[in-house]
């Protein structure tokens, strides 16, 4: 009986301490600096540092990444600093949260923020940097995320982490190099020695005394502040007319990513949606040990109810349906039966987004898209007479137009969309730029007549500008040397366009001569800088394209993508099926890449 009295009072002592904690300044810390050695292999993709969790958790692996960021930031940008550090909620983020804690407090930092739970989606984690303001007047100069975006998540799988600038976009090369080199020649890093761990479940402050004065840790709510900004853009109140309309149906799935904790606040709380319409909504930290990349191949549920799977007839699917990614930066968006491209969506989202979302009305600055997405929004731009730029894959080329005050809206194939509102790609921005064109088309329609839906809005689209058939194969995980040799094989042939054109005739007469052939090379309008080597493209006569590029998201082995375009001005052509009229296009790819003699492989690993 003493014994359980005895932890009662332990546990009444620790409660009562803990709310002290919360609301007085917790003990001192003092700084260590622990001896490390460098690991091979730590340079940051497109998107970040993404590895095996088993490569993560080994000693000092993170903290040498991170303590290689805060020596590239250089001690101006660190010490006083306010840093967000949040994440889609992977496994091992919660422990990667205090770590990076600890080091930026040891580092000098002032401030750290965490959404609730270490919860913030990429999107709302830019809207963060770039918006809030801490209740002492503070705002956010960077931040670290804790994702690995559309890679699955769990003890086997991957966890990834990348920084931010005070501009909410992703680190630009000059600082994502400097990290790489201080990777290779890291001695030490530094760490706060006597700070407890900090409850990121709860929201409140907590104040600590280092060598360097006041720490303090933020844990606000995740969604608040990327809410406000989201209803300075939209409509709100005309997207809740469309969402309650008892002809209306929806159907959003998280894919148990972070959007989740977004979604139920903002569709079914602030505009009226069924909360039966939301699917996956629960993150996890393993994605429910699915895929969490909104895809046909991946998000197998949502597919199912759209009405779209070959395995299942579903009788009556919901008008429009979304998925996101793990962290909510990307997109798929589906109507009725029917898929949207990621390269006709941003065309139709610029073509209409003056009429239907008020942040907009005053006209767009220009519009752009990464070099292997469709030329669809090419068209859209020549049309409406806008400045339109060809960018690298990667959102930070994005950034640079958009701080500059050049581009208004922009995607990528790979399923994201954006606006100038942040710095990152935003997969709820573009359901809701959705949802307020269809909410404008329907104005007149919800009470009587029809509702004009996802698939007509894309019909009428290609009626107008004409259509572009487009498909990406992904090999996925294939021996790195065999990809870079089919790389080099493709570059080899670029030397002759007319033994390209040979080669092509043998493989299909039916498909039009390549007049150009080259490797991408990029010079930003903004800062003059160039990049090379961005994808390997073959153009063709009729407007066509063979892009083949070597993809950075991967964690393990090379990943090889082939992109595969056709343009159709001819109305009557435009109803066909896409695999169907790539077809010609497709087997051109294959044979004059020898894709399966460089892969061993004999098909894809998934085809979008």
């Amino acid at each position: 009986n003493s014994e359980s009295l005895s932890s009662k009072l332990h546990t009444s002592i620790t409660h009562s301490s803990f709310q002290i904690f919360r609301l007085k300044k917790m003990a001192n810390f003092k700084v260590s600096r622990v001896e490390t050695t460098p690991f091979e292999g730590q340079k940051p993709g497109t998107s970040g540092l993404r590895k095996k969790v088993k490569v993560f958790i080994q000693p000092h692996y993170l903290q040498n990444f991170v303590q290689a960021t805060f020596n590239a930031l250089g001690a101006d940008r660190v010490e006083g600093a306010t840093l967000v550090v949040s994440g889609d909620g992977r496994y091992y983020s919660k422990n990667a949260i205090q770590i990076i804690t600890k080091m930026a407090a040891a580092n000098g930092v002032r401030r750290v923020w965490i959404g609730q739970n270490g919860l913030l989606s990429t999107p709302a984690v830019s809207a963060v940097v770039r918006e809030r303001v801490g209740a002492d007047g503070s705002k956010a100069t960077g931040a670290f995320i804790l994702t690995a975006s559309h890679n699955p998540g769990g003890p086997h799988e991957d966890f990834g982490i990348k920084y931010n600038m005070e501009n909410g976009g992703p680190a630009p090369e000059g600082i994502t190099n400097k990290i790489y080199e201080n990777t290779t020649t890291i001695k030490e890093y530094l760490i706060a020695e006597g700070l407890p761990d900090v409850d990121i479940s709860t929201t409140g402050v907590s104040s600590f005394e280092g060598p360097k004065g006041k720490f303090d840790v933020d844990v606000f709510d995740s969604t608040s502040d990327y809410l406000k900004l989201l209803k300075s853009i939209f409509d709100f109140p005309a997207i809740q007319k469309l969402l309650t309309s008892p002809k209306f149906s929806f159907c959003y799935d998280a894919l148990h990513g972070v959007a989740g904790v977004h979604a139920k606040r903002i569709f079914v709380e602030e505009l009226g949606a069924n909360e039966s319409s939301l699917v996956n909504c629960v993150p996890k930290e393993d994605f429910g040990g699915g895929h969490p990349d909104p895809n046909l191949t991946y998000a197998k549920e949502l597919v199912a109810r759209m009405g779209l799977s070959k395995m299942h007839s579903e009788p009556n699917p919901p008008e429009f349906g979304a998925a996101a990614d793990g962290d909510g930066d990307r997109n798929m968006v589906l109507g009725k039966r029917f898929f949207v491209t990621p390269s006709d969506s941003v065309a139709i989202i610029a073509a209409n987004a003056v009429q239907a979302i008020p942040y907009f009305s005053g006209g767009l600055k220009g519009v752009a898209r990464s070099m292997p997405t469709s030329a669809a929004l090419d068209i859209v731009a020549k049309h409406l007479n806008l400045k339109f730029f060809e960018v690298p894959t990667g959102w930070k080329f994005f950034g640079n137009l958009m701080d500059a005050g050049m581009c208004s809206i922009c995607g990528e194939e790979s399923f994201g969309t954006g606006s100038d509102h942040i710095r990152e790609k935003d997969g709820i921005w573009a359901v809701l730029a959705w949802l307020s064109i269809l909410a404008y088309k329907n104005k007149d329609n919800l009470g009587e007549g029809n509702l004009v839906s996802v698939e007509d809005i894309v019909r009428q689209h290609w009626a107008t500008y004409g259509r572009h058939y487009y498909t990406r194969y992904d090999y996925e995980n294939v021996n790195a040397d065999g990809a870079k040799d089919l790389m080099a094989h493709l570059v080899k042939l670029q030397s002759s366009i007319d033994e390209v054109n040979t080669l092509i005739k043998g493989i299909r007469s039916d498909v039009s001569n390549v007049v150009h052939a080259d490797e991408f090379e990029y010079k930003d309008p903004v800062d003059g800088s160039v990049s090379k080597h961005q994808g390997i493209r073959y153009l063709f006569e009729d407007g066509s394209r063979l892009v083949f590029r070597l993809s950075g998201t991967g964690s393990e082995g090379a990943t090889i993508r082939l992109y595969i375009e056709q343009y159709e001005k001819d109305s009557s052509k435009i109803g066909r099926d896409s695999q169907e009229a790539l077809a010609p296009l497709v087997e051109v790819a294959l044979k004059l890449s020898k894709m399966q003699e460089y892969t061993s492989r004999s098909a894809p690993t998934v085809i979008t």
